[in-house]
């Protein structure tokens, strides 16, 4: 096996395994749903999807961020994230800002129209979700979030550990 995807348990998978297709069947209803289109229009601005993400990456960093932390945050390679800043930028959605420290360094950050956007965006998105489980009781839904958070980070971090062997 290749390192860091071998079994940690000791070949009791099964629960695992069990997940793997509800997460296929997510994606794909996600996708053929075109959810992001829909939040997309409702943010009312035309950007393709990867310059949108930027964007919304951005505006939820709550801080200006240097193209090399954006790069990081969203798991892509710089020259591409200067594509879509560049992008966003001739729409007035982003804008830089000089480091102070040191000249040769911006910072991205969202103009005002730029965090309206990603807020319709996120509002629209948002809605839907809470739409889906609405009939869920309460403490599903604040399971669902406390065990996605969970599962996300410690496959984040698990995925580090392949990029160190």
């Amino acid at each position: 096996m290749n390192a860091g995807l071998e079994d940690p348990v000791g070949g009791d998978d099964d629960q695992v395994l069990a997940v793997m297709p509800r997460l296929a069947q997510l994606s794909t209803a996600i996708s053929r749903g075109r959810l992001t289109e829909h939040a997309m229009d409702a943010a009312g601005i035309e950007a393709d999807r990867p310059a949108f993400s930027v964007l919304v990456s951005v505006h939820l960093a709550g801080a200006p961020l240097r193209i090399s932390e954006i790069a990081e945050k969203m798991q892509l390679v710089q020259p591409h994230v200067t594509r879509q800043v560049q992008q966003l930028e001739r729409r007035g959605l982003v804008r830089r800002i000089g480091d102070p420290h040191d000249r040769r360094v911006s910072f991205i950050e969202p103009t005002d129209e730029g965090r309206a956007a990603a807020d319709r965006y996120a509002r629209t998105l948002i809605g839907w979700f809470t739409g889906a489980i609405a009939h869920w009781p309460e403490q599903d839904r604040k399971d669902l979030g406390r065990l996605l958070a969970r599962f996300a980070d410690d496959v984040t971090a698990h995925l580090a550990t392949l990029d160190d062997t």
